[in-house]
């Protein structure tokens, strides 16, 4: 099983279907919009702008399990990502990252290791997982690596390569 075969719904609710990713590198990362990691969104669609042509994209998983820092509607996340940092990349609905609720594509993910070998639950907002072309989780990095660490960079262009 690979993270195409997760059943998940967009932001306004409707199915997305995660298998359109496959053949691509996918950065999914759980964001926030009310969080000190919040610019993040920024760079994660200068990322998702500069390598869109060579099969990549970022995928917004909203989550309010760190600090209540996501409180707002679909509607409301949808307006703040848009009109502050102008994101294009594909948003899910929101979801639980952690706990017994965990949504099926993080109970896939957080077996992962980062860099130091963490696995297990997610720690914070803007914890990033790189997906590789066939479905494969390639690397992991904890909420305050930027989108644009030369870590996560390199591992974009390997994944592209």
């Amino acid at each position: 099983m690979t993270i195409y075969d997760v059943q998940i719904a967009d932001l306004q609710g409707k199915p997305l279907d995660l298998a359109q990713f496959r053949g691509t590198a996918t950065l999914v990362v759980n964001v926030a919009s009310r969080c000190g990691l919040t610019p993040q969104y920024g760079v994660l669609e200068e990322l998702h702008e500069r390598y869109a042509d060579r099969g990549f994209t970022v995928l917004g998983v909203p989550c309010n399990q760190f600090g209540g820092q996501e409180p707002g509607s679909a509607e409301e996340i949808a307006e703040f990502c848009s009109a502050t940092y102008g994101v294009t990349f594909p948003m899910t609905e929101k979801v639980e990252v952690n706990g017994d609720d965990r949504h099926p594509l993080y109970q896939q993910l957080t077996g992962e290791p980062d860099a130091e070998g963490y696995t297990g639950d997610i720690r914070w907002n803007f914890e990033k997982f790189l997906i590789g072309p066939d479905g494969t989780v390639q690397a992991r990095f904890g909420p305050r690596t930027a989108p644009d660490d030369p870590a996560v960079v390199t591992a974009i262009e390997s994944a592209l390569s």
